[in-house]
C-alpha cells in the first residue's frame, strides 16, 4: 500500500516506538509517585516537554500535555471563554469542527470570518470583527486544503486590540517551521499523530504569564493545568517524534507533492487544484477532477493499493461537501469530486510516480464508465 492520507494520520517512527516500548513494559509507574519508578517516569515526561518546548520556540513550562488534539483545542477555548471578558469569538469559517463546534457552544456570540476563493482569511473581514471581540482563535494551516492562513498578521492586528490568540496549529507542525514567538500567539495546540508519533496524546502550549483555567479537574497533574494520571509513554513518544523533526528539518515533501501533481494535471484533463498554491503546507494536493464522484475514485485507487481521502477524513462517509470548500466557494459538484492528496516525510518520489499513475488509471476508468465528458485543466491561481 502507498499511503498518502498523512493529513489524517502519520505511521509511528521506528524511533519513537523504541522510544516508547520501555515505558509500555516496565516503566509503568505513576509519575506522581515518590519512589523510585514514579520519579524514572516523571524525568522522562520532563525531558519529552523539553523536547516539544525546543521545536516550538517556547519554555518548557509553557507546555502542557493533554489526550490529544481536540482536548488541546478545547481546553485553549474554555479557557479563553472563562477567563474574558464580554465580546464575541472570532474564528475562520474554515476551522477544524473541534474549534467551530465548541465555538458555537459558547453563550456568548461567534464571528465567523469568511474566506477568500483561495481559502485564506479575508483580512479586511477579520480587522472588521476585532473591535468588541473577546479573544481569536485561527488555525495555522488547513487540514483539507494545506493553504498556510496568515496568522502572523493577524495575531498583530489582534494584539493591537489587546486579544488573546490561539491556534490551531495541529496540521502545520511537522509540516512548516513553527515558532510561537515568531507567530506571536498565545496558546497553540499540536497532536503527535500528525508528525509521525503516537495517537492519544496532545500538547498545548501556554505563554507564560497568560491567565489559564484548566477543562478537566481532578488530581492537578501538569502543574493544575491538565488533571489525569499522564500517558508517559505516550508523552515520550511525542517528545521523541519532536526531537526527530528538529533533526529532519530540511526533508521537505513539497518535490513530491509538486512531482505528482504535474504528472496528474498532464496525464488527465478536467483537473482543478483547489486553494492558494503560493500559500499552502508542502505535502498537500487538494484536486477535483470534472464528472467524477470521489467516492468511487477511492474505490478505484484502494483497490490499486493507494490510500487517500475525499476532502477531509473528517468529512468521509458524509455525502455533502465539507464546510471549508462551501466557503471558499467551490461549487457543490466540484467539491463533491474533490480528492486529497498528502504525503508525509516517509513517502518516496517512486510513490509519487506510481499514486499518480494510479489516479490517472482512476479516472480514466471511471469517467469511461460514467461516459462523461470533460472540461480543460484548471489551476487556481491567487
Amino acid at each position: 500500500m502507498i499511503y498518502l492520507d498523512a493529513n489524517a494520520t502519520t505511521p509511528l517512527l521506528p524511533e519513537v516506538l523504541e522510544a516508547m516500548l520501555p515505558w509500555l513494559r516496565d516503566g509503568f509507574s505513576n509519575p506522581s509517585g515518590a519512589y523510585a519508578g514514579a520519579k524514572r517516569a516523571r524525568k522522562a515526561i520532563d525531558h519529552a516537554r523539553g523536547q516539544v518546548a525546543e521545536w516550538i520556540g517556547a519554555e518548557p513550562n509553557e507546555i502542557v500535555f493533554t489526550g490529544g488534539g481536540t482536548e488541546s483545542v478545547n481546553t485553549a477555548l474554555h479557557s479563553l471563554d472563562v477567563l474574558t471578558g464580554q465580546g464575541s469569538a472570532v474564528v475562520s469559517t474554515i476551522e477544524h469542527s473541534a474549534v467551530l463546534r465548541y465555538a458555537e457552544s459558547l453563550t456568548r456570540g461567534t464571528v465567523k470570518i469568511p474566506v477568500t476563493s483561495g481559502g485564506r482569511i479575508d483580512m479586511d473581514a477579520f480587522a472588521g470583527s476585532l473591535d468588541g471581540a473577546a479573544f481569536v482563535s485561527i488555525m495555522a494551516a488547513n487540514n483539507e486544503t494545506g493553504v498556510i492562513q496568515p496568522l502572523r498578521e493577524a495575531a498583530a492586528l489582534a494584539r493591537e486590540y489587546g486579544l488573546p490568540v490561539h491556534t490551531d496549529a495541529i496540521q502545520a507542525a511537522g509540516k512548516i517551521p513553527i515558532d510561537v514567538r515568531e507567530l506571536g500567539v498565545d496558546l497553540l495546540s499540536l497532536s503527535a499523530h500528525k508528525f509521525h508519533g503516537p495517537k492519544g496524546v496532545g500538547a498545548l502550549f501556554v505563554r507564560e504569564g497568560l491567565r489559564f483555567t484548566p477543562f478537566f479537574q481532578g488530581g492537578g497533574q501538569e502543574s493544575g493545568r491538565r488533571s489525569g494520571t499522564e500517558n508517559t509513554a505516550g508523552i515520550v513518544g511525542m517528545g521523541a517524534a519532536a526531537e526527530w523533526m528538529m533533526r529532519n528539518s530540511s526533508h521537505s515533501m513539497d518535490a513530491m507533492r509538486d512531482a505528482f501533481e504535474s504528472a496528474v494535471l498532464t496525464g488527465v484533463s478536467g483537473v482543478t487544484v483547489n486553494g492558494d498554491t503560493a500559500n499552502r503546507l508542502p505535502n498537500t494536493s487538494h484536486l477535483s477532477f470534472d464528472r467524477c464522484d470521489a467516492a468511487g475514485l477511492l474505490i478505484l485507487l484502494d483497490e490499486a493499493g493507494i490510500a487517500c481521502s475525499a476532502g477531509s477524513a473528517c468529512m468521509t462517509g458524509k455525502q455533502r461537501p465539507s464546510h471549508v470548500q462551501l466557503a471558499m466557494g467551490i461549487p457543490e459538484e466540484r467539491a463533491k469530486s474533490s480528492l486529497r492528496i498528502s504525503f508525509s516525510r516517509l513517502n518516496t518520489p517512486d510513490e509519487a510516480t506510481a499514486a499518480a499513475a494510479a489516479v490517472i488509471k482512476a479516472v480514466e476508468k471511471l469517467r469511461r464508465v460514467q461516459g462523461a465528458g470533460v472540461g480543460p485543466v484548471v489551476v487556481y491561481s491567487p
